[in-house]
């Protein structure tokens, strides 16, 4: 009982700690003054946020950059995922996983460093990419978030009965139809993890994209750590609270959608154990 009280307690303090500020970040973006006083219940800053093209604009942009990287990514980080679960030992196995979980490990700095100088050698030698912008912060984002997603979809492949598969491919069907009919909806709730948490990076990424993106395409990382200098405004706290109720309402999405696969999942399953029994 004590070390059940203590363990409930500590789960309470760190979920206190981590939930309070944003909680605080959202009651002052409705604030009526500039300073973290409590001066009155107003929208005033949500107005002058949408008159902001600056923030609209790299808001926008780090959208745009974390939904294409976070589908790349996906793409790239389910294929990974697949060959290290599904083709056992094979030659290089080794070396490709620690390919793989090298960005999950390797200071950001680094990654950085090593993605601007890749892209200004290729500049050099075959004038692509030409110049930094949005095109180069979603390749680098793309590099690093593709590992979270390759990590989140093995294990759920790990945890899959290959039962299912190869009774797909004794009653005569191809291995892609395989995938897209038994494997993928089996494993799509992994997906979608890995999607949203590959998204999640991606919108919050300000080292890697410091380093990779040029003039004119800062995005709201960038914009909000370079006003930190001059006092955050209060339109960045409005800002933050539209993004947090957007991830909050994503999160929830997913798993209710997670649940649902999950259950009816788990009815198939039943059902096939009665009609083989």
């Amino acid at each position: 009982m004590p070390k059940s009280w203590f363990l409930r307690f500590g789960l309470l303090v760190g979920l206190l700690f981590l939930y309070i500020p944003i909680l605080l970040l959202i009651v002052m973006s409705f604030n009526e003054g500039r300073l973290g006083v409590w001066t009155g219940f107003s929208l005033h800053w949500y107005a002058q946020l949408f008159q902001n093209d600056q923030l609209l604009g790299a808001a926008w942009l780090s959208v745009q950059v974390a939904f294409v990287s976070a589908s790349g990514a996906v793409v790239l980080g389910t294929m990974a995922g697949m060959l290290l679960a599904r083709f056992g030992a094979f030659r290089g196995r080794a070396l490709f996983s620690g390919m793989v979980s090298a960005p999950l490990v390797m200071p950001e700095v680094i990654m950085g460093l090593a993605m601007l100088l890749l892209f200004v050698s290729l500049e050099q030698l075959t004038g692509w990419p030409e110049g930094r912008g949005m095109m180069t912060i979603i390749l680098a984002h793309i590099t690093f978030t593709m590992s979270f997603v390759t990590v989140v979809v093995q294990s759920r492949l790990v945890s899959l009965d290959a039962s299912l598969e190869e009774a797909a491919m004794d009653l005569g069907a191809r291995p892609a139809k395989v995938f897209f009919v038994i494997t993928l909806p089996i494993i799509a709730p992994a997906i979608v993890s890995g999607w949203l948490l590959a998204f999640t990076l991606s919108l919050d990424d300000l080292v890697i994209t410091s380093f990779v993106s040029g003039p004119g395409s800062s995005t709201l990382p960038q914009v909000v750590f370079s006003s930190v200098r001059l006092g955050v405004s209060p339109q960045i706290n409005a800002l933050a609270t539209i993004v947090v109720s957007i991830v909050a309402l994503g999160i929830l999405g997913a798993g209710f959608y997670n649940a649902r696969q999950e259950k009816l999942r788990r009815r198939d399953e039943q059902l096939a154990q009665q009609q083989g029994g």
